[in-house]
């Protein structure tokens, strides 16, 4: 039987920061290789700057990253923390020096309404420690625009594909080329893209092989596999290893 006066004596965990509101998760770069990253919707300002600020200081010599912040807490991010890079079309935020990146993601988007979340994958790539190539507005509705860089999709060690719509841009990519593919649903459309389900659905069930789905919007998710991808397969391009 507990006495009245018995104090729980368990000792902090090193590998968590404590914060009241949030415990942080500050050894996950050591067990994975990538540190965490902030998820910013639903935080406050002064939640966002400062779980970015505590992940800093347990490693400053690589960046953190925050996605989905909200416009407040840039304002509060780039008044607190002057060193912090603020990226208003991701609505992203990295403070600390990016890594040399090894490999290439080339982050293929339908269109210019589909670049927050192209924006969103590329800094994450940038974040996790892989180099980014951009192709822009090549959408199926002008496919000669796609067929133009068709070199360069094969140069990169992984794609990520980002289209709204119907979402029939990576099915195209995936029969033009053999290189891993992430495809990325967005919410962009009319009615009856019903916020990105049909183009998710068009892309789970695309006829091209090798290609993996993530959910809608997901940028992150897809850069975050996509730099591991090209990491790995940097080696074999001759980059170092």
């Amino acid at each position: 039987m507990d006495t009245p006066d018995r104090t729980d004596r368990r000792e902090a965990d090193p590998r968590v920061a404590d914060l009241g509101f949030a415990r942080v998760d500050v050894d996950r770069a050591a067990r994975t290789g990538d540190p965490e990253v902030v998820y910013g919707a639903g935080k406050t300002p002064d939640q966002v700057v400062t779980i970015l600020r505590t992940l800093h200081e347990r490693h400053p010599d690589r960046a953190v990253l925050a996605t989905r912040v909200s416009e407040e807490a840039l304002v509060a991010v780039a008044g607190a923390l002057p060193d912090a890079e603020i990226d208003p079309v991701a609505r992203a935020v990295t403070l600390g020096p990016l890594p040399t990146g090894r490999g290439t993601v080339a982050v293929v988007a339908a269109g210019t309404s589909d670049a927050p979340v192209a924006a969103e994958a590329a800094l994450t790539i940038r974040v996790h420690g892989a180099g980014v190539d951009r192709v822009d507005d090549v959408g199926v509705a002008g496919l000669h625009r796609l067929l133009a860089v068709q070199e360069r999709l094969a140069a990169a060690d992984c794609l990520v594909v980002v289209a709204g719509m119907e979402g029939a841009l990576p099915s195209v990519v995936g029969g033009l080329t053999g290189v891993p593919l992430v495809a990325v649903p967005t919410s962009v459309g009319y009615g009856a893209s019903l916020g990105g389900i049909a183009a998710l659905l068009g892309m789970l069930n695309s006829c091209a092989p090798g290609i993996t789905v993530v959910n809608i919007d997901n940028g992150y998710g897809a850069g975050v596999h996509a730099a591991r991808v090209a990491r790995n397969a940097a080696p074999r391009s001759g980059e170092p290893g």
